[in-house]
């Protein structure tokens, strides 16, 4: 079959792009219609059209979007601070460090070669911490801020179902108030995966939360979980100056990465001094001396050994948090790995009950839940919502960064589609040799026939900025050339990704 010109197919996608608007409009109107009647005509007396339970991602900005659609909101939030885990102890927290253990990193070993220098280079812990809390608090109030102006009630303490449409709530004060509501989110997002027979102290063996927290540079630090965030906070510690091991029972560090990445990744990772333990298995703890011992296995069993820490840090994932809630008392339905099953408009076993972020099959990331906020309010309003799991980006935000969007080239393997690579060195971009941080790749998959890109995956300075052009192509149907014939800013980092783009369909300029 012969490929359609880069000008037909442009044309075909935008004719094809307002058909499906046109016929997505006609859809939502009449079943915007059948919806909302129905949801009108019951729960009239209600206080609320909607209640949240929870303020993190998910929950605030669902209940945000709920008041602008003209809708009466209450969200219940038991941290006393809204933002959830993402704000208070995880996203938002561990950025800061990053960046701030960065710029020391770069002051230590990168400024003299720019031609900056300095007598004396020293880490100041608290000065890093509150400037970290500062970010923190500041975010925090804005939402707060965002609540008062769309005119939400923002209730205080820990929300528990008495009904399907009544949520009682024991406020900070001990007082035990009863929020209404025809519409009930479950927005509480989710908690530390634990590990048996190691106990999490915040001392001397941590979750996130307590690594966010340390008062000193541990020694040596010991991660288990060679995931998103144990190699972040990894690198954080380890960029101050902690010697830093990985334990993970997998083969491979990110199981979710494209392999040819990973690996890439690895070994950059590898330079900067972290440790790797792969097919590692815990199978005791240790903790009766001023550090820990740890006893470690293979993972398919034999010679155990010891390996000491000053800090541990359990990071095997995480579990939906759901305990407490009363979801049994009103029958709301969950599956083996205790995330409750929805359907595709969000709701769960219960009629007037949602719900929505890492309570629900999916991936566990603050965006992925401000999506499901949306699109859940928006079919409570009656109108459509839409969300696109498969184009939920990635990012793990070490140095450099790695990004991906769509499928891995595995992936693509295992689906028997016949495809095209294109990839780009960032060694071979302008920008980046200009700034002396060179180090990644851009690498594009398309299908060989119709060359519709498949998936993207980026590590690079930036790489979580520069993923989204590729989300929007994947959103949109584009093709590799459709990125190779966008004019891109010279000398930027986006240009590896048009590079990438040239490689895929054709041939690239540049190498």
């Amino acid at each position: 079959m012969a490929m359609a010109s880069f000008g037909q197919r442009k044309s075909l996608l935008l004719l094809s792009r307002n058909l499906c608007r046109s016929d997505l409009l006609r859809y939502s109107l009449s079943s915007s219609s059948r919806h909302f009647s129905s949801s009108t005509s019951a729960s009239s007396e209600q206080d609320n059209d909607v209640v949240v339970i929870g303020g993190g991602p998910g929950g605030y900005v669902a209940a945000i979007k709920a008041a602008q659609l003209g809708l009466k909101t209450t969200c219940i939030e038991k941290r006393g601070a809204l933002g959830g885990t993402c704000l208070n102890v995880g996203c938002i927290p561990s950025k800061a460090l990053l960046h701030s253990s960065h710029m020391y990193h770069e002051a230590m070993h990168a400024f003299p070669s720019h031609g900056v220098k300095f007598s004396q280079v020293e880490v100041d812990l608290p000065a890093m911490m509150a400037q970290k809390d500062k970010a923190v608090s500041n975010l925090t109030r804005g939402i707060e801020g965002l609540f008062k102006k769309n005119k939400i009630n923002y209730v205080k303490g820990f929300g528990k179902f008495v009904s399907p449409t009544e949520v009682a709530v024991d406020t900070p004060e001990g007082e035990n108030t009863v929020v209404k509501g025809k519409n009930i989110i479950i927005a509480t997002g989710s908690d530390v995966k634990s590990l048996p027979g190691i106990t999490i102290d915040e001392k001397k063996i941590v979750s996130s939360t307590g690594a966010l927290a340390l008062s000193e540079i541990p020694k040596k630090l010991v991660v288990i979980g060679a995931g998103y965030i144990g190699l972040e906070m990894g690198s954080v510690w380890g960029r101050l100056g902690s010697e830093v091991t990985v334990v993970e029972f997998a083969p491979d560090i990110v199981p979710s990465m494209d392999s040819e990445v990973r690996k890439l990744f690895q070994r950059t990772l590898e330079k900067q001094k972290m440790k790797f333990m792969l097919k590692t298995k815990v199978v005791g703890v240790d903790t009766s001396g001023g550090g820990v011992k740890l006893t470690l296995e293979p993972a398919a069993g034999g010679e155990q050994s010891i390996l000491e820490a000053d800090v541990v840090l359990v990071s095997a994932g995480r579990i939906p948090f759901t305990a407490g809630l009363g979801l049994d008392a009103i029958g709301v339905q969950t599956d083996k790995a205790g995330r409750i099953t929805v359907n595709e408009r969000f709701a769960t076993s219960v009629p007037s009950v949602f719900a929505i972020g890492d309570v629900i099959p999916g991936p566990m990331l603050a965006h992925k839940a401000e999506e499901d906020g949306v699109a859940c309010v928006e079919f409570i309003a009656g109108k459509e919502g839409h969300v696109d799991y498969d184009l939920v980006p990635g990012v793990v935000y070490t140095h450099p960064e790695v990004a991906s969007v769509g499928k891995t080239e595995d992936q693509v393997k295992a689906a028997g589609v016949d495809y095209c690579v294109g990839k780009f060195p960032f060694m071979a971009n302008s920008r980046a040799k200009a700034i002396d941080d060179a180090e990644g790749v851009v690498k594009i998959l398309a299908e060989k026939e119709t060359d519709k890109i498949l998936g993207v995956h980026i590590m690079a300075p930036n790489a979580g900025e520069l993923i989204h052009e590729a989300v929007l192509a994947l959103h949109y149907g584009a093709s590799s050339e459709d990125i190779a014939r966008t004019c891109h800013a010279h000398p930027t980092m986006s240009e590896a990704v048009k590079e990438a783009a040239m490689a895929t369909y054709d041939k690239p300029i540049h190498i």
